[in-house]
């Protein structure tokens, strides 16, 4: 009897820390879009002059990771460390597997060309370290991403990956 008491409170103990180490994973990836990359330092001098100025080479990549769900970027927002933020305003769907760049500048968004810009011809990612956050219209985190360019830019040419 004894070790039958003993068996299922080492079972229980065991189930008791697979439990509580299930809920962080599930946190982490409880959204279909994560932050693909970012263009955190857009190609030459930097200019933000609506005309002429490259801000629409500075861009972060958001990926629809799910293999089934559609996702409509509606009400998504992504903020830098400092509280920079832009509210995707319009409907644009991800099918699995999809990506979309959003760039700075102005232009045309469109979902045959996988862009939606921020109509700001102002930079917003930091050229040497920043936060990157995308939020789901709930408010709930989707994605969460902190770099530096001594730290995650090996190559030195302004763009980091993520999840793959």
């Amino acid at each position: 009897m004894r070790i039958r008491t003993a068996l299922p409170v080492a079972v229980t103990a065991g189930l008791v820390a697979v439990v509580t180490a299930t809920p962080a994973q599930a946190t982490e990836y409880s959204s279909a879009l994560k932050v693909k990359g970012v263009q955190y330092d857009a190609p030459g001098k930097d200019s933000n002059k609506c005309s002429g100025g490259n801000t629409k080479d500075e861009y972060l990549t958001i990926k629809n990771y799910s293999h089934t769900a559609k996702v409509n970027l509606k009400g998504y927002v992504v903020k830098d460390a400092t509280g920079n933020r832009f509210k995707f305003p319009a409907n644009h769907y991800l099918e699995p597997g999809d990506y979309v760049k959003l760039r700075g500048g102005r232009g045309t968004d469109s979902d045959a060309k996988n862009v939606v810009y921020r109509q700001n011809c102002n930079f917003i990612w930091n050229n040497d370290k920043d936060t990157i956050y995308l939020y789901k219209p709930t408010g709930a985190h989707a994605d969460t991403h902190a770099y530096t360019k001594s730290r995650d830019d090996r190559d030195g040419n302004g763009y980091i990956s993520y999840h793959g």
